[in-house]
């Protein structure tokens, strides 16, 4: 046994060798104060709840033979932990009325306190349990525009639902670099994004794939048919850009599509926000290439169809070796919607409905 624990045992705090001040709460060596006499005292400290509980027993069933049937004691080793706790409290607990007992004034001042004390030590040990469960704490999670209106909303709110003591933050991001170092500083724990960084300190995984299509104004002449639009098309009409500076992969995911089909392609418009794109487009600035999941937004001289022949990419993006209960619940969530939409999912529609 080292010194430092001798002296903790002793109760004095000082070194029997030297006499100087050691590692008491109140000394200079210590990095968090008293911390070392909480931890050696735990065991005590359990057992000093284990003796509160007896006298609240006691207290609610009036007599020490009740309490001890409760509490499955003879009443002899009941009798001698109250005695224990009298003698360690210098007071007497209980009187005597009738054929059974009272809390004194003494006693009553401690009953309160312990019932609380109880209370809250029943509540810390559920705490833990829970978070040890992966049923409390907190997921931040990130998300690039059309991230959230397909699988992943539900998700959340599955996970909202089934798991009401866990802090869901969303975070909406549209620079994947800056998801993927959010991931990476722990501001983030899962980023859903179009494209991870490459660091062989993340983990991703592709979460769904979805087609691209092009919303159009509902009065041009490729708004007219629900046919999906070849990628040529694309050279027919101004289109509505994100700026690159704001979404790098969105802007240069479309110029790609563009130089693919031998297009270059004429900007109507730029616009920072989904909502700002659609208002340009049904302004007729234009048309624009966004995930086909949009089409929720439901905008007014808007017409939406398909790309064909094409698709988007959202990866599932957190730490590497990150394998905690609260993730791992997370994206078991995440993986149980995602089956029932792909379930739910009508191999056989080739086509758009009209409108969005």
């Amino acid at each position: 046994m080292s010194e430092n624990s001798k002296v903790f045992h002793d109760g004095s705090g000082v070194s029997k060798k030297s006499g100087r001040l050691h590692s008491s709460p109140e000394g200079p060596n210590l990095p968090c104060r008293g911390i070392d006499r909480y931890i050696i005292h735990a065991v005590e400290a359990w057992m000093d709840l284990r003796l509160l509980g007896y006298m609240v027993a006691i207290a609610e069933e009036g007599s020490i033979s009740g309490a001890a049937r409760r509490l499955r004691l003879t009443q002899p080793t009941l009798s001698r932990q109250l005695r224990e706790l009298e003698r360690r409290l210098g007071v007497e607990l209980f009187a005597r009325a009738g054929r059974g007992l009272l809390p004194t004034t003494a006693g009553e001042a401690l009953l309160r306190r312990a019932v609380r004390m109880l209370a809250d030590a029943e509540a810390t040990l559920n705490d833990v349990r829970l978070a040890a469960e992966g049923k409390t704490g907190r997921v931040t999670v990130g998300f690039a525009g059309s991230g959230i209106n397909g699988a992943l909303g539900d998700a959340l709110g599955r996970l909202r639902a089934e798991l009401p003591d866990v802090d869901l933050s969303l975070v909406e991001l549209f620079d994947d670099a800056e998801m993927s170092a959010g991931i990476l500083d722990g501001s983030l724990d899962v980023a859903v994004q179009r494209l991870p960084v490459r660091d062989a300190r993340l983990a991703t995984r592709v979460w769904t794939r979805e087609p691209l299509t092009l919303f159009l104004p509902a009065g041009h002449p490729l708004a007219t048919t629900r046919e999906p639009a070849p990628v040529s098309v694309l050279g027919e009409i101004p289109l509505v850009l994100w700026p690159r500076e704001s979404a790098p992969h969105a802007h240069d995911e479309i110029t790609s599509l563009c130089h693919h089909a031998g297009i270059v392609p004429r900007v109507g418009a730029r616009g920072r926000t989904v909502q700002t794109i659609l208002a340009l487009v049904a302004a007729g600035f234009g048309a624009a290439v966004m995930a086909d999941s949009y089409r929720v937004l439901h905008r007014e001289g808007v017409t939406p169809r398909r790309l064909a022949g094409t698709a988007t990419t959202l990866h599932l993006v957190w730490r590497d070796g990150d394998t905690g209960p609260l993730l791992t619940r997370f994206m078991t969530a995440l993986n149980a919607v995602k089956a029932r939409h792909h379930t739910m999912q009508d191999p056989r529609r080739a086509h758009d409905t009209p409108g969005l």
